[in-house]
């Protein structure tokens, strides 16, 4: 599909609103880090996380690095089956721009790819916004299923994993049925207000059913559950980097997919509070040995490898793809005027 790239200027000025966005989810972050380590004695998380192997949280940065390429190769995959291409640079930086806004509620705000590409490539959105629904619907597959490592062999309230499969189910027949969709568009023209909406409508419901047809569901779910293990694992190796606080790999990944499918269905930004918090409960009750600071700084820790990490990654990406972008719509700089000849040397 070959489209006419809009100025460039078009993209920065979609970033203006950015750094308040991106400054609210910091601050919200840094409060429930202060409440929580209140909470759990600020000298105690302070005394872990000074025996804490820093080298731990370098090896879970990189299993995180690891979950990123892995879902960008199924972002890749995606814009293939819309028939989309687009250079392979601005493939990874589009796909990790969407991090910047990790901390909105249910990773929405990475709906911002979809602004980026229209844009800079004139792509419209209605046609890569569902993308980002099929992400999220394959993420809550993926984490859901890695939840059955553990979902019955510990004592947990299950009611949670049973409104995350009810999600799914529903984000699947009403985004992905071309049944359902043809019935609710029928509606919509027939409802005057609504009309207008119906074109654009009719392409997202198009594309996100492609998206979301068996086939494409299977391998772009198993492309999920490897890269969200790899967070699992990035959880179970920072917990190792403290003394004595070590956990089987079982109960890591079903602590740290189990919490983030709660954070995710809590619509929070980020899932910030409900993500730490239940890390924490579960981190006390499953290991004894592991006390409330402890277990506080190993929270706090794999945050920062598996979200913060994330958010300054987009943004470093946001700022090189405007800057890409907007060199690309310059005018070309003017032919330099002739020097005036040199008068002929007197004899």
């Amino acid at each position: 599909m070959t489209t006419a790239a809009p100025s460039g200027t078009e993209t920065a000025r979609g970033m203006k609103g950015l750094p308040a966005k991106v400054a609210m989810g910091v601050a919200a972050g840094v409060a429930v880090y202060v409440g929580f380590s209140i909470w759990a004695n600020v000298r105690e998380v302070g005394d872990a996380l000074a025996k804490f192997s820093w080298l731990h949280a370098l090896a879970g940065c990189a299993l995180a690095a690891g979950n990123y390429a892995i879902r960008w190769v199924r972002w890749e995959y995606y814009l293939r089956r819309l028939d989309l291409r687009i250079a392979r640079t601005d493939s990874v930086l589009v796909f990790l721009a969407g991090f910047a806004l990790t901390v909105t509620p249910g990773k929405l705000g990475e709906a911002v790819k979809a602004l980026l590409l229209r844009q800079s490539h004139g792509i419209p959105a209605a046609r890569t916004a569902p993308i980002v629904v099929a992400e999220r619907i394959t993420d809550l597959i993926a984490l859901l299923l890695l939840t059955l490592v553990g979902v019955f062999s510990f004592p947990v309230d299950r009611r949670f994993l049973g409104a995350g499969a009810v999600f799914v189910g529903l984000g699947l027949a009403v985004v992905g049925s071309e049944t359902l969709a043809a019935r609710l568009l029928g509606l919509l023209e027939r409802a005057s207000p609504f009309a207008r909406f119906v074109p654009k409508l009719r392409e997202f419901l198009s594309a996100a059913a492609v998206l979301l047809r068996p086939r494409t569901l299977l391998i772009t779910t198993l492309l999920s559950v490897a890269s969200w293990f790899l967070e699992c694992l990035a959880f179970w190796v920072v917990l190792k980097g403290f003394p004595n606080a070590g956990i089987g790999l079982q109960a890591g990944t079903f602590i740290y997919s189990s919490m983030t499918v709660a954070g995710a269905l809590s619509f929070l930004p980020g899932g910030l509070g409900v993500t730490e918090a239940g890390m924490l409960a579960l981190l006390t009750s499953f290991h004894s040995g592991i006390g409330r600071g402890t277990a506080m700084a190993a929270t706090f820790v794999t945050r920062v490898c598996t979200l913060w990490f994330a958010v300054a990654l987009g943004l470093a990406a946001m700022t090189i793809y405007a800057r890409r972008t907007s060199d690309r719509s310059l005018p070309p700089s003017p032919a330099s005027p002739a020097s005036p000849a040199s008068p002929p040397p007197r004899s």
